[in-house]
């Protein structure tokens, strides 16, 4: 009979032998206590010079360069910020450890609106003009604040584990960055590409300056809509089919009634003459009315317009109605020019009257037509918002609140044509409309289209760089590939890019203008005295000295116009190429830009379009693009809603590592979701793979290179798990080529929860910790330990970078980094899908097993799986597969025995995963007693004379470990 594990004999027999179980020993510790651990570890690599050391590790390696775009210094560090940041830091880790020179110089962009704006926020709450400070004081204020949050923002990416030359950091207000970027606005110049020209920009009337496609965003806002009648005055149609006769639009911009010039129809649109016959309640029209509306849109025309019976006078092709005139509605009170109908390509019938009223100074297509028939580009709204003061009936009056006033005025010329019997001229109806509208993202206010001299630089024309830009992207790799689209569409559409901004801090796009022709000063002599200048003095030089020194002997300043616009920001930082990727060690073009995917409209782009301008090439070969960091329901992350994170709180709450597995467990090509439940499922996967590291650890206690066999003496098991190893380390080597890193950590993960921990570990801990020192199998799971270990560490270093380097230094000493180390080289020939294919059978085979083994646990037949024998039953084509395993250390039991059945069909091998109970395998109770120190249960238990209570496995390595201690 069994005796019972309590039996006060076997516990006694128990302590004896406690002493010879090899336990796993370590000083990693289960818990990381991440928040305070981490600083320490900066603090150590700072006092060990471990970055002068990775400067010095690279001499002679081939270059990698990610360029860091540069974020916006103007506050405290946002989770997308982490999410960027992290991104390229592994990036660049995993670069250094696949054997190349990283030099990673982080930036910040410094100039421009947002900054401004927070100075001028603490004028006005101190109830200061700003239009009394005088520039340059200006400037100097925002100067110290944009510095102020650079040095906070440094702190805090390296608090988040981000190494990077942080004392060789660039600025864009540095002033050799400030005299590169007026370099390149020089090569524009010089080259032709840079002109000075009206035509609408989105304008915000709130921040008085032009703004970027990449400074707008989208909102839903509720516009009035207005139907209004033209008279034609001018009718070129066959038998006069337009006389008495108006030209109705829709519009939902009522402002921009005092700026028409002209009126655009489809040419292909078939447009009808409909005479009014009834009116409801409200109408503006009168019976007797005719109205010229596309044949379309009549249905929707009368619902709006109030009109309840109509008939049809006249149809006709949208071509005859070239060469019609009308006049403006309000003629007679100071709008007395005639308004032509010209042929419009983007009109369509998808909503309103099929006919669209152009004011060129207020969008790009009324513009563009209106040019192309000489039509002038009047300036009637100011800078403010307000019309100007030689505007009739609306000077003074802001155009968001001009809605009610143009309405009136529309519908008092209305009833006075009514009244006459006169042609219908003026407001003919009125709704709202609630749709997507561009709002300044500083301000949080509508823009408006607004045609103002400007500087732009030309994307069409001679030498096009649009065309260059395009067959630049061909040769730029796009991750995810699918970004390539988007890009090129961008650059394929996009208008003149427009660089010059009405403000003051910043570098000013420091040209000159001859005032009697209104040329712009091309002078290569000029421009370079500017751009030296500026090296030694900053972009404040230009506000500071006098012209002369510029424009040198021979010019009289007086006969030019020194201009004072600044550049567009995002020239700027598009700029950074020209002075950052310049210096040694740092490629051009740089290996990778990296960041999120609205910067194909923003830092993708202009970088493309000044490096292409200046030098003709793309300044990247490959483009990563991640998605925006939202909430754990998908919302847009905002204090108003109380769910945003911040990294400050995760590092201080769970740790940076925690953080920086997060971003390299998620999708990042995609938008990512993040909260107090997926930070915690974070930590969870955390714990796992530090586990992982800690079973590593204390199994490799006291472990020398002696101990290590070769590759042809492990066991077929060890030699799987190298297999497994191989796997990834494929996984990480195509991740470091491709940039593709999606997938690769919840794989490293995946490997060590399942493979590992679930599997080998709970397989092999048996002989870890019972067998001998000297024994073949203990000597193959510590060689593979630590080649586990040497793996795992340095793969996971890349994200996990200070518990990375606590296993690594827990193992060698703090003396050697594993910042330090190389990716592992695995042998090929450790690569074999025929062995994997054998074991993914055999681990099919054992869950098969397992299972058996809990249902016997739960119906008490057994206690721990040691307690159990199993008899398995194979076919004969399954025992050849099966040759050579060990069933019961893989089933962790205490016996199995193989029972070859001739004549059964193949179970294991021809099911399906899981397989068919038929031929189950047959749980027992183990036959023998349990040894006191491995826990088997064995019929030799017991056996050893001088060893009472042991197997003979056990009793031989504590006879061995008496003898050694003898000796």
């Amino acid at each position: 009979m069994t005796q019972s594990a309590s039996d006060p004999d076997k516990t006694d027999l128990a302590e004896q032998y406690r002493d010879t179980v090899f336990l796993p020993r370590t000083s990693f510790p289960m818990r990381g206590g991440l928040p305070t651990q981490e600083p320490e570890w900066l603090k150590h690599w700072q006092e060990s010079g471990l970055d002068g050391r990775l400067v010095e590790q690279a001499e002679g390696r081939p270059v990698f360069t990610l360029h860091d775009g540069p974020p916006y210094a103007n506050g405290n560090l946002h989770i997308g910020h982490a999410l960027n940041k992290i991104n390229k830091d592994v990036i660049n880790r995993a670069h250094r450890m696949a054997g190349y020179a990283v030099r990673y110089v982080p930036g910040w962009d410094c100039h421009g609106l947002p900054i401004e704006w927070k100075v001028e926020e603490g004028y006005r709450k101190a109830k200061r003009d700003k239009d009394t400070v005088p520039v340059l004081e200006f400037r100097a204020e925002c100067r110290a604040y944009a510095a102020h949050w650079l040095n906070v923002q440094m702190q805090e990416f390296q608090r988040l584990g981000v190494q990077a030359e942080w004392h060789n950091r660039y600025a864009t207000m540095d002033f050799s960055s400030e005299a590169a970027i007026v370099e390149e606005i020089g090569r524009f110049l010089l080259n032709g590409g840079l002109y000075r020209g009206l035509r609408p920009v989105m304008w915000s009337p709130v921040e008085k300056t032009a703004l970027a496609e990449a400074e707008i965003e989208y909102h839903d806002h509720t516009s009035t809509t207005i139907l209004v009648a033209f008279p034609v005055i001018q009718d070129p149609t066959p038998l006069h089919a337009l006389a008495d006769v108006s030209v109705v639009i829709w519009t939902t911009t009522p402002w921009t009634i005092p700026g028409n010039r002209a009126l655009a129809f489809g040419p292909d649109i078939t447009y009808v003459v409909l005479r009014v016959d009834e009116t409801g309640e409200g109408a503006m029209l009168v019976p007797g009315a005719k109205v010229l509306v596309a044949e379309a849109l009549v249905d929707s025309f009368c619902r709006e317009a109030k009109v309840e019976a109509h008939h049809i006078v006249y149809t006709l092709p949208g071509s005859a109605l070239e060469g019609t005139v009308c006049a403006h509605p309000l003629r007679g009170a100071g709008y007395d020019f005639d308004v032509p109908m010209l042929p419009g390509e983007f009109v369509t019938t998808e909503a309103g009257t099929g006919l669209v009223h152009q004011a060129p100074a207020h969008g790009e297509d009324d513009f563009q037509l209106c040019r192309a028939y000489g039509i002038e580009v009047p300036e009637v709204v100011q800078a403010d918002g307000t019309y100007a003061p030689w505007v009739p009936i609306f000077a003074g009056v802001h155009v968001f609140k001009a809605a009610d006033v143009v309405c009136e005025a529309l519908a008092d010329v209305m009833e006075r044509a009514n009244s006459t019997g006169a042609v219908p001229r003026g407001l003919v109806g009125r709704g709202q409309i609630v749709h997507s509208y561009p709002h300044s993202w500083r301000s949080r206010a509508p823009i408006i289209y607004r045609a103002t001299p400007q500087w732009f630089i030309r994307m069409d024309g001679e030498g096009s760089l649009r065309e260059k830009a395009l067959e630049a992207l061909e040769d730029v790799t796009f991750v995810p590939a699918q970004a390539r689209n988007r890009l090129t569409s961008m650059v394929r559409t996009r208008p003149d890019w427009c660089i010059s901004r009405q403000r003051a801090w910043g570098v000013p796009i420091a040209v000159f203008v001859e005032k009697r022709t209104g040329e712009v000063l091309r002078d290569a002599e000029v421009m370079a005295r500017v751009v030296e200048a500026f090296r030694s003095e900053g972009a404040d030089v230009w506000y500071s000295a006098q012209p002369e020194r510029f424009l040198g002997e021979g010019r009289n300043p007086d006969e030019y116009e020194q201009v004072f616009d600044i550049v567009d920001v995002w020239f700027e930082s598009g700029s950074t190429h020209a002075f950052v990727l310049g210096r040694p060690g740092l490629s051009f073009p740089a290996d990778l830009y990296l960041e999120g995917s609205d910067q194909h409209r923003g830092w993708f782009q202009s970088s493309l379009l000044e490096s292409v301008g200046t030098r003709g090439i793309a300044p990247f070969r490959a483009l990563v693009t991640n998605g925006f960091v939202l909430d754990e329901q998908g919302r847009k992350m905002s204090k108003s809603l109380g769910n945003v994170v911040a990294p400050q709180d995760v590092n201080d709450s769970l740790g940076a590592d925690v953080l920086r597995l997060w971003v390299m467990n998620s999708d990042t090509n995609d938008d990512l979701r993040i909260g107090k439940e997926i930070l915690k499922q974070q930590g969870e996967l955390y714990r796992r793979l530090r586990n992982t590291l800690r079973w590593l650890l204390g199994g490799l206690d006291g472990f020398t290179d002696a101990e290590s066999l070769p590759y042809a003496q492990l066991p077929e098991l060890e030699r799987w798990v190298l297999h497994r190893l191989s796997e990834l380390g494929g996984l990480v080597a195509r991740a470091v080529e491709t940039h593709e890193w999606v997938g690769v950590y919840p794989a490293l993960h995946g490997f060590c929860t399942t493979d590992l921990s679930a599997f080998y570990f709970d397989i092999r801990k048996d002989s870890l910790y019972c067998d001998g020192p000297a024994t073949p199998t203990r000597r193959a799971v510590r060689t593979v330990l630590d080649i586990l270990h040497r793996c795992l560490s340095t793969w996971l270093a890349p994200v996990l970078v200070f518990t990375a380097e606590e296993a690594w230094c827990a193992r060698f000493g703090r003396e050697s980094s594993v910042h330090e180390q190389a990716f592992v080289d695995l042998p090929v020939e450790w690569n074999n899908p025929v062995l994997d294919e054998r074991w993914t059978r055999v681990r099919a085979v054992r869950r098969v097993i397992t299972t058996e083994i809990e249902g016997a646990r739960r119906s008490g037949q057994i206690g721990s799986s040691l307690q159990a024998q199993v008899e398995l039953t194979f076919s004969q084509e399954e025992a050849a597969l099966f040759a050579g395993i060990d069933w019961a250390e893989l089933a962790i039991v205490s016996h199995v025995d193989v029972v070859i059945d001739p004549t059964s069909s193949s179970v294991y091998v021809d099911a399906e995963e899981g397989g068919s109970l038929h031929g189950a395998p047959v749980v027992r109770v183990a036959a023998g007693e349990k040894c006191v120190r491995c826990w088997k249960v064995l019929p030799e238990t017991g056996s050893h004379p001088a060893h009472p209570g042991l197997c003979l496995r056990c009793a031989s390595v504590v006879a061995d470990s008496k003898g050694l201690a003898r000796a």
